[in-house]
Formats: C-alpha cells, sequence, structure tokens
C-alpha cells in the first residue's frame, strides 16, 4: 500500500551552510554510476546520502526517505522511465537534479515544466556533482521565492475584491460612502479582532442569504 506520507512543508531548501546538513537521495539502478554522484557527493562534504536503486513506487521510497535533494541518474532513459521521474518531481516540492547521458529539447523543456531543477546532460564527472548540486538548490529557492511571491500577490488581489464587493453592499443599504463602508467595516474588524477580510466576506455571505 503506498504510503500517504510526505516530504515536508515547500519552501527554501535547506544547506550545509545554514548548519543543517542536506540529505540527499541518488536515484539510480546503476551502482558504478551511483558510486561517481556519491564519490563527488562525500568529496563536497555530504555524507548523508541515500541510494534508491529500485524504481518501482518510486514515489513512495523518495517519500520514505524525505530528502532535501533529489538526484537522478539515468544513463539512456525511455520515454516511459523519463516520464515516471517526470511524475515524481512534479509530485515533491523539493530540489531536482536530473542527470542523462543523451537528451533532446523536448525533454529538457518537460524536466523544467516538471519542476526539475538542474538537467545535466553528457559527461558524468565526480568533480562537477557540486557544482550541479549547488545550482539545483540556488534555483529551487528562487524559484519558491517566486512562488510564494506570487501567491502573496494573488491573496491581496482576491482579498481587495472582497473588501471592495463588501463597500458596494454597505453603501448601497446603507446610503454611506465609499470611506465610510470602509471605515464601518475596519472599526467591526477591530472590536471583534478579526482582519477586514473576514468581516467583508461576512457582509457578502449576510447579503446573499438575505436576497
Amino acid at each position: 500500500m503506498a504510503s500517504n506520507k510526505k516530504p515536508g512543508p515547500g519552501g527554501a531548501a535547506r544547506t550545509a551552510a545554514g548548519g543543517h546538513p542536506l540529505k540527499i537521495a541518488i536515484v539510480d539502478e546503476s551502482p558504478i554510476r551511483a558510486a561517481i554522484l556519491e564519490e563527488g557527493l562525500h568529496d563536497a562534504g555530504h555524507g548523508d546520502v541515500v541510494r534508491i536503486a529500485d524504481m518501482t513506487d518510486l514515489l513512495t521510497r523518495i517519500y520514505a526517505v524525505d530528502p532535501d535533494v533529489i538526484l537522478i541518474d539515468l544513463e539512456n532513459p525511455s520515454r516511459d522511465i523519463l516520464e515516471q521521474m517526470l511524475q515524481m518531481s512534479r509530485a515533491v516540492r523539493r530540489p531536482v537534479a536530473m542527470f542523462v547521458d543523451q537528451s533532446d529539447t523536448a525533454s529538457i523543456q518537460a524536466a523544467v515544466d516538471a519542476g526539475v531543477s538542474a538537467y545535466s546532460v553528457g559527461g558524468l564527472k565526480k568533480e562537477g556533482v557540486k557544482h550541479i548540486l549547488d545550482l539545483c538548490i540556488s534555483r529551487f529557492n528562487a524559484f519558491a521565492r517566486l512562488q510564494s511571491e506570487l501567491e502573496r500577490t494573488k491573496t491581496v488581489l482576491e482579498e481587495r475584491k472582497i473588501i471592495d464587493r463588501a463597500k458596494g453592499i454597505l453603501m448601497k443599504a446603507k446610503s454611506m460612502t465609499e470611506a465610510n463602508a470602509y471605515a464601518l467595516m475596519r472599526r467591526t474588524a477591530m472590536n471583534e479582532k478579526k482582519k477586514i477580510v473576514e468581516i467583508a466576506q461576512s457582509v457578502i455571505t449576510t447579503a446573499e442569504l438575505l436576497k
């Protein structure tokens, strides 16, 4: 039975420099190629590395490990394997780096769309692992900040729409100005220790019930 446990809340990835050692999962069926990644990670000071060699029910295995970063190493991935990796990347909110020997433009675009933070094609060398890892985390954190800012902006716009609608209802029902309608809601919010948008939503709900 698949586990319902998921990696912790999304957001900025932890970094060793921030005082939290990284737990890194390597997804690779090849012990030789995985060893290259592990050696590169150990050389870069990362000792908490878990290899996942069995691709069966991969998402459940990822949830069980609960890594901070996921490195996927695919020698010559078939379309099915690549799609499985991309589905996993969409499901987890973690930095994901993918190493492949060969690729094409469509595969690279699909990886980006799936949330893969770094995509390295050909020439897997242990010396390059640290650079890819740092790039992966940096891009993930930048995208997470962008998403967070976008969500805040959307929330502000939605709240503004609710408040404006409530003001209109009060202006019509009580024959008051826009400024007075807003002042009434703000005063009520302060008295009830609530947010103005909560009061505004109550005004809208009440108006809907009284129609």
